[in-house]
C-alpha cells in the first residue's frame, strides 16, 4: 500500500500489512505483524507508546532516540533502534532534518530469544552499517509480504529474523573493533608518559572516557590495576636506563617522575626481585 502523508514526509509512504489466517502459519514463535519505507520522514514522535515490539532501521539522514527516561541518542545513516511495550519514545528527525526509515513490527516468543542471546541494545542505538546489500534484503521481504500467502509470510519472517542477526553482529563486531581501538590507544598513551606523574582524569578526559571507565579497561587489559601498570611500565623503562646509561639510580628515579629515590627502589624491586643497583651490576656485566 503506497500513501502521501506530508506531516509524516513529503515522499510516497510504503505500508505492508500482514492479512493472513495465524492458523496458516507454520512458525508460531515469530509473526511480522506489518512492516513499512518512510523515504525523507520529517515528522517526530513525542510521548510515543507501543503494543507491539519493532526495529527501526536508518538508512539516511540523521535524528535522535530516546527510551524512557534515558539518554537522548543520535541517529544516523546505518542506525537500528527498538521500539517495545512499557517505555515511552520520544525519536525522530531533527528539526529541519530528515531520514529514511524502515520498520518492521513483530510478535512471538523469539523475541526474548534474541534480547538473552544476540547483542541487541534495548534501549541503546545500535551503529551497523548500510549498503546496497541490506536495501536489497529488505525489498525481498517487502515482496514476500505483498504475495499474501502465509508461506511467503513465514519466509518473510525468517528472512528478517536472518537480516536482524547480521545486523546486531555487525554491531557487536564493530563495539568490539572500537573498543579494541580504544584500550590500544590508552595503553600507547600510558607507555609515552612513563616520564611524567600519572594524572588519570586528564587521561580519561584525552579518550572521552570516565576514570572508572580508563580503570576497568586497563585491568581487563592487563590483568593490572591503573597504578600498578603504570609502575610496570616505569620500571620496565627503568631497566633500559639502568643497562644503557651510567645514570644514577636516584638520577632516573626523578627521570620516571619518582621524587623519593627509596620508593622508586623498593617498587623496582617488588617487580623485578633485585634492587636497581643489583640488577645493573648482576645484568648489565
Amino acid at each position: 500500500m503506497e500513501m502521501t502523508d506530508r506531516a509524516i514526509s513529503i515522499h510516497t509512504i510504503r505500508l505492508f500489512g500482514a492479512k493472513v489466517d495465524k492458523s496458516k502459519l507454520r512458525i508460531s514463535s515469530l509473526q511480522l505483524l506489518n512492516a513499512g519505507h518512510i523515504p525523507g520522514r520529517i515528522m517526530q514522535r513525542v510521548d510515543a507508546v507501543f503494543e507491539r515490539w519493532a526495529f527501526v532501521y536508518i538508512t539516511e539522514g540523521r535524528g535522535y532516540y530516546q527510551a524512557g527516561e534515558g539518554p537522548r541518542q543520535q541517529v544516523e545513516a546505518g542506525s537500528l533502534f527498538c521500539l517495545y511495550p512499557g517505555t515511552v519514545f520520544q525519536y525522530g528527525p531533527h528539526d529541519d532534518d530528515y531520514w529514511d526509515e524502515y520498520y518492521f513490527t513483530v510478535d512471538g516468543d523469539r523475541i526474548q530469544e534474541w534480547l538473552d542471546n544476540w547483542s541487541i541494545k534495548q534501549d541503546g542505538v545500535m551503529k551497523v552499517g548500510c549498503d546496497e546489500s541490506k536495501l536489497h534484503k529488505m525489498e525481498m521481504i517487502f515482496r514476500l509480504m505483498e504475495t499474501g500467502e502465509a508461506l511467503n509470510l513465514d519466509r518473510a519472517a525468517l528472512l528478517l529474523e536472518n537480516f536482524l542477526f547480521e545486523l546486531t553482529l555487525k554491531a557487536e563486531q564493530k563495539g568490539m573493533t572500537t573498543r579494541s581501538t580504544l584500550i590500544n590507544r590508552i595503553v600507547d598513551d600510558l607507555t609515552s608518559m612513563v616520564y611524567e606523574p600519572l594524572e588519570a582524569a586528564a587521561l580519561a578526559l584525552r579518550h572521552h572516557i570516565s576514570v572508572s571507565t580508563l580503570r576497568r579497561m586497563v585491568l581487563e587489559h592487563s590483568g593490572y590495576p591503573l597504578h600498578e601498570f603504570i609502575h610496570r611500565l616505569k620500571t620496565a623503562e627503568a631497566k633500559k636506563l639502568l643497562l644503557n646509561t651510567d645514570h644514577t639510580v636516584k638520577e632516573i628515579g626523578e627521570r620516571l617522575a619518582y621524587k623519593d629515590v627509596f620508593y622508586f627502589s623498593r617498587l623496582f624491586k617488588k617487580h623485578v626481585g633485585v634492587s636497581p643497583k643489583t640488577f645493573r651490576d648482576t645484568i648489565g656485566f
